[in-house]
């Protein structure tokens, strides 16, 4: 792969709609695609991904004002800025989606282009807050890494810096040079998950939450059942989450068990402080609540007005009842 090239331009971001950005970032791997396709993503997993880019998933919503995201867009402009007044260096938006001219699988929209410096091209603008502050007290979080040596990867540029406002008062920079070797193996992961894609066969699962909910998503579910008796590798995985959830199981109970020796031997106090930390046992402030029964006794047109139909969740049910698990669906 070659160290230096130019990114090619392909669409003039000024002029899209939100619809034809989405249909866009359909046709290629972002750089904040890239953690999630190599799976080192926190938050999404290859599999919910790939939903994303078969068109599976359902059609994502413009952030709101509850949304991390929202607000990183509605501060960028001010962490560039304050970047600026911090190094002395000009930025500027370059209103495109980027391709990498060899891969072009691999596309980029940057947060700001740094102008005429030879030690940094790249700034990427990050906001954080109390909780996701925590994630950079190392440093920059690896999936981040990840997102920008993509970046390098698809312009041929040198090195980034990562600005970003923790805490809404206070602004680090980090500086991230090219990584040539990670770059290598970061096009071979995503080419590989790029193949899923294309070949429109779903990537493996891989236990976290953003799988979980890809999987119900996926698949929806019938009255078939499916014999896996005779095969070795699932029929080990389903004796080991049987065994893992009675270990578990007995954790819980400990757990439970200690946790009212503490209550009983605490009362009516609301904190009891140990060597190695404390916990508390405080009665929440009194709440309210609609009794939904009385009012559907009492207003039955209107409650039959503002009922709306929620469809059935999938549920997936152990049993180590030979008979029993025959006639139940193990989909």
């Amino acid at each position: 792969m070659s160290d230096k090239h130019t990114a090619l331009r392909v669409v003039d971001t000024r002029t899209l709609s939100r619809d034809q950005w989405l249909q866009v970032r359909m046709g290629g791997i972002g750089s904040s695609d890239a953690a999630a396709a190599v799976g080192l993503c926190p938050y999404k997993s290859p599999l919910e991904l790939w939903m994303e880019k078969t068109g599976r998933a359902p059609v994502e919503e413009a952030p709101g004002h509850d949304d991390p995201r929202y607000w990183g867009t509605l501060l960028e402009p001010f962490v560039a800025s304050a970047y600026m007044d911090l190094t002395g260096r000009k930025v500027r938006r370059i209103n495109a989606v980027l391709r990498h001219p060899t891969f072009p699988f691999m596309l980029a929209n940057l947060d700001r282009e740094v102008v005429g410096s030879p030690e940094v091209q790249i700034l990427e603008c990050k906001t954080a807050g109390e909780f996701g502050s925590r994630l950079w007290r190392d440093g920059v979080p690896e999936y981040v890494q990840l997102q920008v040596q993509h970046q390098l990867a698809v312009t041929g540029k040198e090195a980034a810096d990562v600005a970003v406002l923790l805490c809404g008062q206070q602004l680090e920079v980090h500086r991230i040079p090219r990584d040539i070797e990670l770059i290598s193996r970061l096009v071979v992961l995503e080419a590989g998950f790029w193949e899923h894609v294309e070949q429109d066969r779903p990537p493996s699962a891989d236990g976290s939450e953003s799988a979980a909910r890809a999987l119900k998503q996926l698949y929806r579910g019938n009255d078939t059942t499916l014999d896996f008796s005779e095969n070795v590798a699932l029929s080990q995985a389903f004796a080991e989450l049987v065994a893992l959830g009675n270990e578990l199981a007995a954790k819980e109970r400990r757990a439970e068990a200690l946790k009212q020796s503490l209550q009983e031997a605490m009362g009516d106090a609301s904190r009891a402080a140990f060597k190695t930390g404390q916990v508390t046992f405080k009665r929440s402030k009194d709440g309210s609540t609609v009794d939904s029964k009385a009012m559907a006794t009492d207003y039955p047109d209107i409650v039959a007005k503002y009922t709306v139909a929620r469809p059935g969740a999938r549920r997936f049910v152990i049993s180590t009842d030979i008979h029993k698990a025959k006639e139940k669906s193990t989909c």
